[in-house]
């Protein structure tokens, strides 16, 4: 299930260097998950990396 990072996000970068398959980039004024190449780190990590270090909690589920 990929995730999503909304509104609230205050372009900090914490997520992009802990998505284990490069999912996240810098949007226009928020970071952006590509919903098509994101794992929910399953393989990777036991809980979606983004969401553990995100600082605001703007990363959900779509």
């Amino acid at each position: 299930m990929p995730h999503r990072i909304s509104e609230d996000c205050t372009y900090c970068g914490a997520c992009e260097p802990e998505c284990p398959v490069s999912a996240i980039s810098p949007g226009d004024s928020v970071y952006v998950i590509d919903e098509n190449v994101c794992v929910d780190c399953v393989g990777h990590h036991d809980e979606a990396a983004c969401v553990a270090i995100c600082p605001v909690d703007c990363i959900s589920r779509v």
